[in-house]
């Protein structure tokens, strides 16, 4: 069993995750307007990405504004996810799979 295959696509498993409830979390926002922290399902979003906000909260420096830093952590997530796909495929090509 090739478990650094294993490990990329788990990675990037996780990393879509964290992607698409940050997608669906500003469209939420964008619906919900305002009232959007009285909405259950924007909570259960937020709470999702709150691990990856969190870090790239983490990894910013303080200048960059609070409400920046979804939009920032969605495209950090991005361009990881692409990379972690060119890995995936070198990995692939290497071990001689049809991934």
């Amino acid at each position: 069993m090739q478990y650094d295959l294993l490990l990329v696509s788990l990675l990037r498993v996780i990393v879509e995750v964290a992607g698409f409830a940050l997608l669906g979390r500003g469209a939420l926002a964008l619906l919900a307007g305002k009232s959007r922290h009285q909405n259950i399902f924007y909570l259960i979003l937020e709470r999702i990405t709150r691990p990856a906000v969190s870090a790239v909260r983490w990894i910013t420096p303080r200048f960059i504004i609070d409400a920046h830093v979804p939009m920032l952590t969605f495209f950090l997530l991005f361009w990881l996810w692409i990379a972690l796909a060119m890995v995936k495929r070198y990995l692939c090509a290497i071990q001689g799979l049809a991934c």
